[in-house]
């Protein structure tokens, strides 16, 4: 085929659509192949490409292209497939979960530190179960707690101030990457696998474990050294805890430093991107790197005989460029960016000039190629998305000269993005800054021009810290006003993904210089994404959602037109929880507004998240289990459960059964729980809470109207629950548990298990269903998230006995 140096009708376009296609279509599969068949598969594909790239006939014809797609993309398929393959084969025998392994290796990366102790990535040199060497995963997430945060119930040592390059020898337990599977919810799996990490744990460090031994420091992970060094040093310099977090994230990239008060104020005024090493802080620190290497490639004639200053103002600006995103971390984000911008350095420097669109597909294909799993990444379309957008919104010609036209067109620029992006931010996150490009405007000269230069000084000048954190300081107040203005963020229901798609498409006809009547078409495009309603059941039915949140309780009951939840499920840490990491963006992603949020009782594992509700949700009333002086009680008045109390929303009867008025006082907080069951037309549900045997011979013996299509499993399956008596008068034709994979209790116990089996009732549990979905208008049928979506790098647990109860009838 010759090649005339022109994309144009060419094969460039067609050979890059299928460098994109092929991963697309390949992230797809549920379940991965053997790494043969992928190789065969692009093998066969590669050869019949070079046929037809030699024989070149018909090399403008429209089949001919299509072909070149076709061959292109199954490539790109087969390569995206044995990578996955290959990666999948390393993981974590499952017959190593939960056991004391004896581990050496050397810290990969700075640790990260909170109330609860450290976590920090680790290489492994080598691997021992009781004296019998083992094979690990390369790359762990390990925990070092203190107490008994390590997930065993004896205390642990505190772990002294670790650094990155230190090598170690302890004992750990680990087990496969195991995170929460929720519709609309974030995929801790695939974070994973995108980094690499195929197995996690703790650090077993109790009295009865070996004490862990420090072997020495190494000069291995020097930029990890280098970045954990600077990063004390701006905590030691900045008595603020909050400005010094944002002054080390700017520096090292450790967003983890951002409290997550101030991450909520960044959010809700757009500009989160701004306050972590993104691609505009290593796209800004390329062109500035640029200009300083042409500036000074300029001054000496040799070195402009030598090579054009552009070609290496390009080259050193990308360099650079480079460098600072391997000292800031080297995320996933700014690898993203270094890709890009070697893509479009290497068509400058080759003498390309490709319109626009094969310009931005070719950066797009280098990427996908180097990381297929950046397609599953929101930060990934924001990015391509804007880009693409500001090419094809350039008005062309010489760029303005003037003050005042350069502002025009930066306000131009940013309008154009907040319009495209909108329907967007909506599908991936649920809501849409209103102040973000006021916020914008006036952040990111700041953040760009000001606080990161003065960041980065301090890392040579001490006091440029303390002015970059007077800087911070200002922007965060600016922020936080505007943040408190009435209508700052505007949240709806996550649209489905072609209104998502239709309404980019509809911002981008509104931002191009086309005829008005032209433009106008970009409104109807729009308004599916912006005006997007999540379907409600019919008036007389209602949908149940039991969240995965690990080891708690949280579900979403919603009828025609209310919402209640049933306990909040855990607090992970002192600044996250269930309500504000699964709940609040669940119930935001589903438009739904809380009326009524009950708690069964005190236990954190069912009120942990309850302060993110009622905070989110500011017109919810409080029906609960607590004893007075409860701090949830602060937040809302309170209205204890008793049996007895009823009411019904849209033909659905919600009824309290437990406890009673006439009951003793329960010195358990388990045996005080609020048991709910909840009526429609064609089923009904029980959420039990976490009652024990003794409440439920009292619901039996006072002829509690008990029967239920589905049950919520009392206390997760605890053998303390679930008596025969009480199973056969609920007679469930489902049973949910809600517990976190291996958890320390064992729940569900199986014996537990064994009784719903002997009377045929399919269970149904969140560490393998993930959250599970039930309607009364179908009550035979329940919808697992873990398998509904699966995808390959979901983790399959092993087949258990406990299996034969879980079969869908």
């Amino acid at each position: 085929m010759h090649d005339d140096g022109s994309p144009g009708g060419r094969w460039w376009v067609p050979l890059l659509a299928g460098a994109v296609l092929g991963p697309a279509v390949q992230l797809q599969q549920p379940d991965l192949w053997g790494s043969a068949a992928y190789l065969a598969l692009g093998g066969a594909a590669l050869v019949l490409m070079g046929v037809l790239l030699v024989r070149g006939v018909g090399a403008r014809a429209p089949i001919e292209r299509g072909l070149a797609l076709l061959l292109a993309a199954t490539l790109a398929f087969g390569l995206c497939g044995a990578r996955a393959a290959a990666f999948a084969s390393r993981g974590l025998d499952p017959s190593l979960e939960g056991r004391d392994l004896a581990i050496t290796g050397t810290l990969a990366a700075m640790p990260q530190s909170n109330e609860l102790g450290q976590r920090f990535r680790f290489t492994v040199e080598e691997a021992s179960d009781q004296g019998r060497a083992v094979v690990l995963p390369r790359l762990l997430s390990l925990g070092w707690y203190a107490g008994e945060a390590a997930g065993g119930f004896e205390p642990q040592r505190a772990a002294p101030a670790l650094r990155a390059g230190e090598r170690w020898r302890f004992t750990v337990r680990l087990r496969a990457p195991h995170g929460h599977a929720n519709p609309h919810g974030f995929d801790h799996e695939l974070w994973l696998w995108e980094q690499g990490v195929q197995a996690t744990g703790y650090v077993r460090a109790g009295p009865a474990h070996p004490q862990p031994l420090l072997l020495g420091a190494t000069l291995r992970h020097p930029v990890e050294q280098a970045r954990q060094s600077v990063r004390d040093a701006v905590f030691a310099r900045l008595a603020d805890r909050p400005l010094a977090g944002v002054v080390a994230a700017l520096v090292t990239g450790d967003q983890a430093a951002i409290d997550k008060a101030d991450w909520d104020v960044f959010r809700a005024t757009g500009v989160a991107h701004l306050l972590s090493i993104s691609g505009l802080h290593v796209t800004m620190f390329a062109w500035l790197a640029a200009a300083a290497v042409g500036a000074a490639w300029r001054r000496s004639t040799r070195l402009c005989l030598a090579w054009p200053a552009p070609h290496a103002a390009l080259a050193g600006g990308l360099l650079l460029a480079a460098g600072y995103a391997l000292f800031s971390g080297w995320g996933v984000p700014a690898q993203r960016t270094v890709l890009m911008l070697a893509s479009v350095a290497w068509l400058r420097l080759s003498g390309r000039r490709w319109p626009w669109p094969v310009t931005w597909l070719f950066a797009c294909a280098v990427v996908v190629t180097a990381d297929p799993w950046a397609l599953m990444q929101a930060g990934f379309w924001l990015s391509f998305i804007a880009v693409g957008v500001l090419f094809a919104t350039d008005p062309g010609g010489p760029r303005p000269s003037g003050a005042q036209a350069r502002l025009a067109a930066l306000l131009r620029e940013q309008a154009v993005v907040t319009v495209a992006l909108a329907p967007l931010s909506l599908l991936m996150f649920g809501q849409v800054s209103l102040v973000g490009l006021v916020a914008n405007l006036v952040a990111i000269p700041w953040v760009t021009l000001v606080v990161t230069p003065l960041a980065m000084a301090g890392a040579v000048m001490g006091p440029a810290w303390d002015l970059a954190a007077g800087a911070v300081q200002a922007l965060g107040a600016g922020l936080q006003w505007m943040a408190s203005w009435p209508f700052a963020v505007w949240a709806g229901a996550a649209p489905p993904l072609w209104a998502g798609a239709a309404g980019v498409l509809g911002g981008l006809l509104l931002s191009l210089r086309l005829p008005l009547p032209v433009r106008a078409l970009g409104v109807p495009l729009l308004l599916p994404a912006l005006l997007w309603q999540a379907p409600r059941p019919p008036a007389g039915e209602f949908e149940l959602l039991a969240a995965d949140v690990g080891q708690g309780n949280a579900i979403i009951v919603r009828t025609a037109r209310h919402t209640l939840v049933y306990d909040t499920g855990p607090r992970f840490s002192t600044d996250t929880d269930a309500g504000q990491r699964v709940l609040v963006p669940l119930l935001r992603a589903l438009g739904d507004g809380v009326d009524r949020l009950v708690l069964s009782h005190r236990d954190s594992d069912h009120t942990g998240g309850a302060a993110a509700v009622l905070a989110a949700h500011p017109g919810a009333d409080l029906l609960a289990s607590l004893e007075p002086g409860h701090p949830l009680a602060s937040l809302r008045p309170l209205t204890s459960c008793r049996a007895g109390q009823h009411w019904e929303w849209d033909g659905v009867a919600f009824e309290i059964l437990h406890p009673a008025m006439e009951e003793p006082a329960v010195r358990k907080a388990n045996g005080a729980s609020c048991v709910l069951r909840v009526s429609g037309a064609g089923g009904s549900a029980l959420l039990a809470g976490d009652i024990e045997q003794p409440q439920e011979r009292a619901l039996v013996d006072r002829d509690a109207p008990l029967r239920s299509d589905l049950l919520l499993v009392p206390h997760h399956g605890s053998k303390t629950s679930s008596s025969d008596a009480f199973l056969d008068a609920v007679r469930p034709r489902w049973a949910l548990v809600q517990a976190g994979y291996r958890n320390r209790f064992g729940h569900p116990a199986a014996p537990v298990l064994a009784r719903y089996a002997q009377r045929g009732v399919p269970v149904r549990a969140s560490d393998r269903c993930g959250a599970a979905s039930w309607s009364s208008a179908r009550p035979l049928e329940l919808r697992c998230e873990r398998e509904a979506s699966g995808r390959y790098w979901r983790h399959r647990l092993p087949a258990t006995e406990a299996d034969g109860a879980t079969t869908t009838p």
